[in-house]
């Protein structure tokens, strides 16, 4: 076998992996991406608005909190200031992953950065506990998750009032189950527990007292500020 045959298997091998990884996600994110669709039509968007949205933004809570907002008599920077809380996670979302895919070419990142919701960082978090990040893993997962997250938009937007109540039947509750797995997979890293239970009892004063959806990114810096402030004693108490 020549080289450049092998590595077009590994390449291969390596999207498959990723494909296989990303149909827990699709599974989970389809009540969401068909709820999405049928909000966007409730609130007067057009089947084409409606996947123009999910295919350029390509963010679930962003896309709800905006579809609400759009049509409203809310200020325009406060919009823009109410996705921002949602998505400044992303933020320190890229740049964690931006140190693991230094390797790849500038447009391969920018893609890559495109494609980084939630479960595909998780993922490529866990992933790289295993070895270097691919660019074909990467895409494996990302382009699965994204091809159905539009499709499930068309579809809502398309049939969305004929889906029962999504919380009635509890369809509501399969991508946080998803996510709990997710946390739940990185249980073995240190520091772990303080920094869930610190980011949890903060997201809950957070939305207590400040409201959705600033709860996420403050319970998300609660829980960076003590991983920074502890990490100093770790490594000082570690053993030489």
């Amino acid at each position: 076998m020549s080289a450049d045959s092998y590595a077009d298997d590994s390449t291969a091998s390596e999207f498959w992996s990723g494909a296989r990884a990303s149909l827990p996600v699709v599974v989970a994110a389809m009540p969401f991406g068909l709820l999405f669709g049928a909000l966007a039509i409730d609130n007067g968007f057009t089947v084409f608005e409606a996947i123009f949205m999910s295919a350029t933004i390509y963010a679930g809570a962003s896309q709800m909190v905006g579809v609400d907002l759009f049509g409203t008599r809310v200020a325009p920077w406060l919009i823009v200031l109410s996705i921002f809380a949602v998505n400044f996670r992303h933020v320190l979302y890229s740049a964690t992953i931006g140190r693991h895919i230094s390797h790849w070419g500038p447009m391969q990142q920018a893609i890559g950065f495109f494609f980084l919701v939630d479960p595909q960082f998780a993922e490529a978090e866990r992933r790289r506990e295993y070895g270097t990040l691919s660019f074909a893993w990467y895409m494996g997962m990302g382009l699965p998750i994204y091809l159905f997250w539009v499709v499930e938009a068309w579809l809502g937007a398309l049939f969305g009032r004929l889906i029962p109540d999504p919380h009635a039947i509890g369809l509501d509750f399969l991508l946080p189950i998803y996510f709990t797995g997710l946390v739940m997979g990185f249980r073995k890293r240190s520091l772990w527990l303080p920094v869930v239970v610190v980011s949890a009892i903060a997201s809950i004063v957070a939305y207590r007292f400040v409201g959705s959806p600033w709860h996420v990114s403050l319970g998300a810096l609660a829980g960076i500020l003590l991983g920074a402030l502890m990490v100093p004693t770790v490594k000082k108490d570690a053993p030489r």
